[in-house]
């Protein structure tokens, strides 16, 4: 058996790639998901409901759901490097208009729509390009690129709450737009496009193109999945260190969970991914989906830290799981030609359920003082998640 060409599609700089996709994934979505360490702040400065405050996390994320398809065709056409670039400088913007904000419509159009415009321009085109260098290993590499999205979520909402402490939540949120430019630009600079994503002699790259992905069976059958495990995926993110806070967790101990969330996203993408180019990575997508709706059970019973703790690390296991073979099997099944717009315009799949599902989780508890009617919901469109999951990734 000829092993060359594998290592062949494998240059080192491939890792490089890997890193920096890494660092500036941690960047955006150490930011994003630092909203939970605002959320009590944003609540008592506006005075505002929680459906409220949660609207201005689901509006970022739909943006960059919606938007990272319109990211990736741009890194398809301009290369990865120009269009994080400007998507970093779109967060630190919105970062320091935020900050500014004397209002909840203030803060949901400047931080909320700019936070979502820039990580649109950063999260695609970041995790797009990693695909093309790898082919033995591109579980692996997949897996720890995306781990950034982890380290982030674990790092960045406890620095932000220690700088909430310090300098209350105008400030902190200055110092993140000064680390956004100064740690995301840095890694930009070091994305570039794989040789196997390179216009051949004949003008074309091997794979589909987007409008073929987007016609095929596989393609609708993994929307569905995203569609329906995003509720899963993204109501904790929101509400997880609230329902704590309810129970009398402490308040450093609720922002906390989110953090843990972070560590089992970690963990989950290094080890799920080097599981999966062993075991098979559609086997391993559908157990991982499976997997999401099981630890929404042990949510829905929890009854003090200990087991909130549990949850949050195997959810963000499962979760950690899911993301770091998404992009790994647009390239298995669809080619390098079109992966970063392949990639984006399956997680709009995903945008719905996080501006919807935060904000229905606020008004559920709204009107009935408790999350057990959402988490069991979470739990039922995970199941079908699953099946969606294993209708796509079988041959």
């Amino acid at each position: 058996m000829n092993t060359a060409h594998p290592v062949e599609q494998e240059p080192r700089y491939g890792w490089i790639v890997v890193w920096a996709s890494f660092t500036a994934l941690a960047v955006i979505f150490g930011v994003a998901y630092s909203f939970a360490a605002f959320f009590e702040s944003f609540t008592t400065a506006f005075a505002a409901s929680r459906a409220e405050v949660s609207l201005v996390f689901g509006l970022s994320g739909l943006l960059y759901f919606v938007l990272g398809a319109f990211g990736g065709m741009l890194s398809d056409r301009f290369g990865p490097r120009r269009v994080t670039g400007a998507g970093m400088v779109c967060i630190a913007a919105a970062l320091g208009l935020g900050s500014v904000a004397t209002s909840i419509t203030q803060l949901t159009l400047s931080y909320g729509v700019g936070l979502g415009v820039g990580i649109a321009l950063v999260y695609t085109p970041a995790i797009g390009c990693v695909q093309p260098w790898f082919t033995r290993r591109r579980g692996l590499a997949a897996g720890i690129a995306s781990a950034g999205i982890g380290a982030g979520t674990f790092v960045v909402p406890l620095l932000a709450a220690a700088a909430i402490r310090q300098w209350q939540w105008r400030g902190a949120m200055w110092a993140l737009s000064a680390g956004v430019l100064l740690l995301g630009l840095s890694a930009t600079l070091l994305l570039r496009r794989a040789p196997a994503a390179v216009r051949r002699a004949d003008g074309t790259v091997p794979g589909l193109s987007l409008g073929e992905a987007l016609r095929s069976r596989s393609f609708r059958w993994l929307y569905l999945m995203c569609v329906c495990a995003a509720p899963a995926m993204f109501i904790p993110f929101a509400h997880l260190s609230a329902a704590a806070r309810d129970i009398g967790v402490s308040a450093t101990q609720a922002v906390g969970l989110v953090g843990l969330i972070g560590l089992g996203s970690l963990t989950g993408r290094f080890a799920i991914g080097a599981l999966a180019d062993r075991v098979g990575r559609p086997l391993t997508m559908v157990l991982m989906q499976a997997s999401l709706g099981a630890s929404m059970l042990l949510w829905w019973g929890a009854a003090g830290y200990p087991a909130l703790a549990v949850f949050a690390l195997w959810m963000g296991l499962s979760y950690g799981g899911i993301v770091s073979l998404m992009p790994a099997m647009c390239m298995d099944l669809y080619g390098a030609r079109a992966v970063s717009s392949t990639i984006g315009a399956l997680y709009t799949g995903a945008a719905l359920g996080n501006v919807a599902g935060p904000w229905v989780a606020g008004r559920v508890f709204d009107a009935q003082g408790s999350y057990a009617a959402v988490i069991l919901g979470c739990a039922v469109l995970s199941l079908v998640a699953t099946y969606a999951a294993w209708r796509g990734v079988r041959r």
